[in-house]
């Protein structure tokens, strides 16, 4: 059984490759003599078949340029200029209300350690006193977090600076304190 799958399947690749074999450009016939009154030149790939004649052709285009006229001016009916006033006022209202949004700060310490925590508080604090710091601890872990930052971009930015001061230092996703100089 297992001579019979081998020969099927060796006889089958020696199909496949003696089509593609016979399916490329024909090479030309060598001659017994070497032929001497030929020049010597680089041997060029056969040019590919020609399909110009059968490419659209198209006459051109006409000189003669229309006059554009401008759009006329449509006065607009039915305004609704003191409804959307009144909506965006309302919307501008709630917005000042709002005080968290989604953000990341930077978790610089984790640990059982509250010297520790303070220590590192005190050195990014001495650093840079524009930064917000959050100290937080669940028995039995210190955590400590560094600023409010609205994009991930401005928080990369942060933690690099950090990151010698604080080794360990990663982002974190949370909820961050919007307009900080209002409070």
């Amino acid at each position: 059984m297992t001579h019979l799958l081998r020969n099927v399947l060796l006889l089958s690749a020696l199909f496949a490759l003696g089509s593609c074999a016979s399916s490329g450009p024909a090479a030309p016939a060598a001659s017994t003599a070497p032929d001497t009154t030929r020049k010597a030149t680089t041997a060029a790939p056969a040019p590919a078949e020609d399909l110009s004649r059968y490419r659209p052709v198209f006459s051109a285009p006409k000189t003669a340029v229309t006059p554009v006229t401008p759009a006329r001016v449509v006065p607009p009916t039915n305004q609704v200029n003191a409804q959307v006033e009144q909506r965006l006022r309302d919307q501008a209202y709630t917005n000042q209300n709002v005080k968290y949004a989604q953000g990341y700060r930077i978790l610089a310490y984790v640990g059982l350690e509250k010297d520790q925590a303070m220590a590192i508080r005190r050195s990014i604090i001495s650093r840079y006193p524009e930064e917000t710091d959050y100290l937080a601890f669940k028995q039995p872990i210190f955590r400590l977090w560094v600023g409010d930052y609205m994009t991930r971009l401005e928080a990369e930015q942060a933690l690099l600076r950090i990151r010698p001061l604080a080794p360990k230092a990663e982002l974190e996703s949370a909820q961050v304190i919007i307009n900080k100089t209002a409070y």
